[in-house]
C-alpha cells in the first residue's frame, strides 16, 4: 500500500489496460496512487511482449505495471459488471487503456460509472484515438512515432529499409500528458463534485511532444518578411530542431581522448570563458561571434582547432574545466554506459532486483523532504483478486468463492 505522507496517497484509480498504454499510471502510482488493474479472465498479454524477459515476465509489464493490483473480473458477465462499479463507486478514476469505447459496449463505459459516481474521471487512452480514419487501426507503439514524423526510415547495408534506432516517444508521452489529464480532472472534480471524461491518442501525444519542429514547419510557410531565422546566422532560416545543429562548431559534438563531449558555447560569455580556459584568447580575438544563438556555422577552420583542442582531455577532466571555467560542455553518454555517469549516480538509482523482479529507475521528481515508497512488483495476474474484493468491496470468503464458482472471477 502507498505511504500515508505519499503526495497522491488516498487516490484510487480502476484501469483497464493492455500493452504499453498501461503507463497512464505508471507515475500515479509513484506517487502514491492505489491502482486496481482489472484483468479479463485471459489476462493482458503484456507479460509476454517485447524484450528482455526476466525470469519468465517482460520488463515492459515489470515497468509499466509496478506497484499495482491485478484483479480478473469477467465483465462479460452481469455479476463481473456489478463489481466493477462496484470499485468505481469508491474510486476517482477509471482508465481505459484499450481500443476506445471497450467498456461501453460491455454496458460499463462513462454514463454507467458516473451514475454510480458523480465525480468519477473517465480517461480513455488508445492509439490514434475516438475519432478520425485511423481510430480502428490496429497499431503498437513505433507507429505513433513514424506517423508523427519523430522517426524517419533507413537504409541498411544491403539496401533494405529499417526503423533506426530511437526513442520511442508515443509509447512514453502518451501516458505522462494522460496522467496530468487524470489529475487535472480529478483536482476539477473534487473542487465541483463533477466528474468528466476525457481522450487522448498516444499518435496525438508524440506529436505534440515534438511540437518544435512541426510549429517551426508551419511558421516557414509564412513569408520571409515575417518569419527569418537568427540574427546570428544572418536571418537565414535553419532547419527545424535539431536538424539545424548541422554545420555547427561552437555548438557540437567533439570526440575527447577517451569518448565524446558536447561544446554548446552559442553565448559569447561562454565561447569567451572557453578560450580564457585553455589559454587561447586568440580564437575569440579572431572570431568572437555574436552574443546569442552563435554556433559559427561551417566554419571549418575553427573546427578543426576546436577537434585538436579536445582530443587533449579526458571527457571527465573536460566537465571539470566547464564546471572551473563557467562554459558548456556536457557529457555524451549512451544507455548503456549513462548509469556509470556521477550525475546519475548522484540522482537516480535502481531499484534491487528482489524488489520490482529487475532493475528499474524510480520516478525521477524528488519530493522535498519526503522519500517516496517503492513500489511493489507488477502483479501476476489477477494477485489480489481476493484481497480487493475483500478489502474494497467487504466481500466475505464464502461471497469470493461463490463469484469464483460462478465465473465471475474467471
Amino acid at each position: 500500500m502507498a505511504s500515508p505522507t505519499a503526495p497522491l496517497s488516498g487516490i484510487r484509480i480502476i484501469e483497464c489496460s493492455l500493452l504499453g498504454p498501461a503507463g497512464i499510471t505508471t507515475s500515479l502510482v509513484d506517487l502514491g496512487a492505489e491502482v486496481i488493474k482489472v484483468e479479463s479472465p485471459s489476462g493482458d498479454y503484456i507479460r509476454e511482449m517485447t524484450w528482455p524477459i526476466v525470469e519468465g515476465t517482460s520488463l515492459m509489464h515489470l515497468h509499466t505495471n509496478r506497484g499495482k493490483q491485478s484483479i480478473v473480473l469477467d465483465l462479460k458477465t452481469d455479476d463481473g459488471k456489478a463489481l466493477f462499479l462496484d470499485l468505481v463507486a469508491g474510486s476517482d478514476a477509471v482508465v481505459e487503456a484499450m481500443r476506445p469505447g471497450a467498456l461501453d459496449k460491455l454496458g460499463i463505459g462513462f454514463e454507467a460509472c458516473k451514475a454510480v459516481n458523480p465525480k468519477v474521471v473517465f480517461v480513455t487512452i488508445s492509439g490514434y484515438g475516438s475519432t478520425g480514419p485511423y481510430k480502428n487501426l490496429p497499431s503498437h507503439g513505433i507507429a505513433y512515432d513514424t506517423w508523427a514524423g519523430i522517426v524517419a526510415p533507413q537504409l541498411d547495408d544491403d539496401g533494405f529499409w529499417e526503423l533506426p534506432e530511437h526513442v520511442s516517444i508515443g509509447i512514453n508521452a502518451g501516458p505522462l500528458y494522460g496522467g496530468l489529464a487524470i489529475l487535472a480532472g480529478i483536482v476539477s472534480a473534487r473542487a465541483t463534485g463533477e466528474g468528466c471524461a476525457m481522450e487522448l491518442a498516444q499518435s496525438d501525444c508524440a506529436a505534440a511532444f515534438d511540437w518544435y519542429r512541426s510549429e517551426t514547419w508551419k511558421a516557414y510557410e509564412r513569408p520571409d518578411t515575417e518569419v527569418t531565422g537568427n540574427r546570428s546566422d544572418n536571418y537565414e532560416r535553419r532547419a527545424p530542431g535539431t536538424a539545424g545543429m548541422k554545420g555547427g562548431v561552437r555548438y557540437q559534438v567533439y570526440e575527447s581522448s577517451d569518448g565524446f563531449v558536447l561544446f554548446m558555447a552559442s553565448e559569447q560569455a561562454f565561447w569567451k570563458n572557453f578560450c580564457e580556459g585553455v589559454g587561447r584568447m586568440e580564437l575569440f580575438d579572431r572570431w568572437p561571434g555574436s552574443k546569442f544563438a552563435d554556433h559559427a556555422r561551417g566554419n571549418r577552420e575553427l573546427q578543426a582547432e576546436l577537434r585538436d583542442i579536445f582530443r587533449t582531455k579526458t571527457s571527465a577532466e573536460w566537465i571539470s574545466f566547464a564546471d572551473a571555467h563557467n562554459t558548456t560542455i556536457g557529457p555524451v553518454n549512451t544507455p548503456k554506459n549513462i548509469s556509470d555517469d556521477p550525475q546519475f549516480q548522484d540522482r537516480l538509482s535502481w531499484s534491487p532486483v528482489e524488489r520490482l523482479g529487475a532493475e528499474q529507475l524510480g520516478f525521477p521528481v524528488k519530493v522535498v523532504g519526503t522519500d517516496l515508497p517503492m513500489p511493489a512488483k507488477a502483479p501476476t495476474q489477477g494477485e489480489h483478486t481476493d484481497e480487493v474484493l475483500a478489502k474494497v468491496l467487504g466481500k466475505t470468503a464464502d461471497d469470493i468463492a461463490s463469484l469464483r464458482a460462478s465465473g465471475t472471477l474467471g
